[in-house]
């Protein structure tokens, strides 16, 4: 069925009002003129009190069960929700969601497995409407630069690519994350391997072989999820991506280190604008988005390396091409069978590669 499109504003509700809910999505929505931020769907009273706080024009609702029975009754008249709740709601969420003919973001992780996901992607295609992922890091500040340098083929013949979500966290994440099993959606290569592993499919290419190292130190009683993890693949095009994701690193290494057959490129440190963003910075702020010079990475050969310049991140760039997506019938922001090709990777790893337990 050919895609609906809207005549705006859009109007929104949002489904979780977590880190992904508070940090990227409401902020971002703000921003964009073009969305209307309707609902808010939160039963914690902390939250419940900061939305109503920072976005009183929106109806705050207890629970996904609450959502779907205003919008039936009519109460609500909702064009685009964003799931940003935990991956194993999903499915779900985006079937409800389709069967009203209302369009998706969906936070990643996609789903809990590929057949999940797929089954979403279907339901919305038979729905007319657009269902598209939240692959936000792929405007972090330091992926454009990359992307800048190896459009300018500053490296010569990329040989390795290796790529580090790594932070000192040794209690957790304080929330869901932490409970939740593989079969629910957890774990690391499952969340922020999403990223990592789309990055390095967006920069390379497709993936011809790949194997995992995946651990858990954290007692097996509280979950089988992976906390640290380690991913190599084979691209078509013979480049190797090493990507590790870890939040138990006392002292992280690189965030991207590339080796080329002229120049290597290494950054360090992650993109600002989550930080920015939780910080309450706008992203209208002249701030938003841009890395010091001190924290640019470097580019050269053995000890003659010069700063490069960083781009600016553009978080708000996603919101952006969603508008014109539903609005003007333009190519989603992030295609879903993208999303769904990573997540079909990392089912095919978690399969082949079990979570050993330290």
């Amino acid at each position: 069925m050919a895609r609906k499109t809207l005549t705006g504003p859009i109007r929104t509700a949002l489904a979780g009002f977590g880190i992904a809910g508070q940090v990227f999505h409401a902020p971002l929505l703000a921003h964009n003129q073009r969305f209307q931020l309707d609902a808010i769907v939160t039963r914690d009273a902390v939250r419940v009190e900061s939305a109503q706080q920072r976005y009183p024009q929106a109806r705050i609702v207890a629970d996904w069960a609450s959502l779907m029975q205003r919008i039936d009754s009519g109460e609500l008249a909702i064009d685009l929700i964003i799931l940003a709740t935990p991956p194993g709601l999903h499915a779900q969420q985006a079937r409800d969601a389709s069967a009203r003919g209302i369009h998706l973001v969906v936070d990643k992780p996609f789903a809990a497995d590929a057949a999940e996901a797929e089954r979403m992607i279907a339901d919305a295609e038979q729905a007319g409407t657009l269902l598209t992922l939240f692959h936000n890091r792929r405007w972090d500040g330091d992926f454009l630069t990359l992307k800048r340098l190896l459009a300018e083929e500053a490296l010569g013949e990329v040989r390795t690519f290796e790529s580090r979500f790594e932070w000192w966290r040794p209690e957790g994440f304080g929330n869901w994350r932490d409970r939740v099993t593989l079969a629910e959606g957890g774990g690391l290569l499952l969340d922020l391997g999403s990223h990592l592993i789309d990055q390095a499919i967006q920069l390379f290419g497709p993936v011809r072989e790949a194997s995992a190292e995946l651990m858990r130190y954290s007692p097996a009683a509280l979950s089988d999820s992976d906390e640290a993890s380690f991913v190599s693949l084979l691209h078509e095009n013979g480049v190797r991506s090493r990507l590790w994701m870890n939040g138990m690193a006392a002292r992280p290494a690189p965030r991207f280190h590339l080796l080329g057959s002229r120049a290597a490129y290494t950054s360090w440190g992650l993109d600002n604008q989550e930080s920015s963003l939780a910080a309450g910075m706008r992203p209208d702020d002249a701030a938003y988005g841009v890395t010091p010079d001190a924290q640019w990475g470097a580019l050269g050969q053995g000890d003659e390396m010069r700063a490069v310049a960083a781009e600016h991140g553009d978080y708000p760039a996603f919101y952006q091409q969603l508008a014109r997506a539903l609005l003007e019938g333009d190519a989603p922001p992030v295609d879903a069978r993208e999303a769904l090709a990573v997540l079909r990777l990392i089912n095919d790893l978690h399969a082949r590669f079990p979570v050993r337990h330290a």
